[in-house]
């Protein structure tokens, strides 16, 4: 592999804010801080919440058949214990909805958010008992998606974000 694509991803990294690059010293990873947890959970609040209730109010068969098959999927990675298939299906998950919203710009944003989630869906997934209440909680979430109704998803969006930073701040 060349420098450029080497290149290339360390800028990716420190602009996703993962890195920083220390002059004459090298490269370091960015320690997880609270406030920024905070903040980044701050707006997938007001922006997660947004794009749940449109998802909700337009949702096809063929997107809550995904999120069904997601939801399965997930429930048997928790019974497995897999955390790497949960993190990925998580991940899946939320794209899923964010596509549902049917609006590009937000579904993007929300894209990076969950980027830099990342390490903390790792975190929280230690919790022994966080594995089924995250399917709980996706379960409640498809289950107003299903029945189009955007105030319910709306409010299980809040729970199970609100869910992921209380378990988070117990762990950090």
């Amino acid at each position: 592999i060349g420098r450029t694509p080497v290149r290339q991803a360390i800028d990716r990294l420190m602009i996703d804010g993962l890195i920083e690059v220390l002059p004459r010293k090298g490269i370091v990873v960015r320690p997880i801080s609270l406030d920024e947890t905070l903040q980044i959970n701050e707006v997938r609040l007001v922006n997660e919440v947004h794009s749940v209730r449109r998802a909700a109010e337009q949702a096809s068969a063929s997107d809550v058949a995904l999120l069904d098959d997601n939801l399965k999927r997930m429930r048997n990675a928790a019974r497995k214990r897999e955390v790497e298939s949960m993190m990925a299906l998580d991940r899946e998950f939320h794209a899923l909805l964010a596509r549902g919203s049917r609006n590009l710009v937000l579904a993007e944003l929300l894209r990076n958010l969950h980027e830099r989630s990342l390490r903390l869906w790792f975190i929280s997934l230690r919790a022994d008992d966080q594995h089924k209440r995250v399917c709980d909680q996706h379960g409640a979430i498809v289950e107003a998606i299903r029945k189009h109704d955007p105030e319910q998803a709306a409010d299980a969006m809040r729970v199970h974000i609100q869910s992921f930073i209380d378990n988070i701040v117990r762990q950090i």
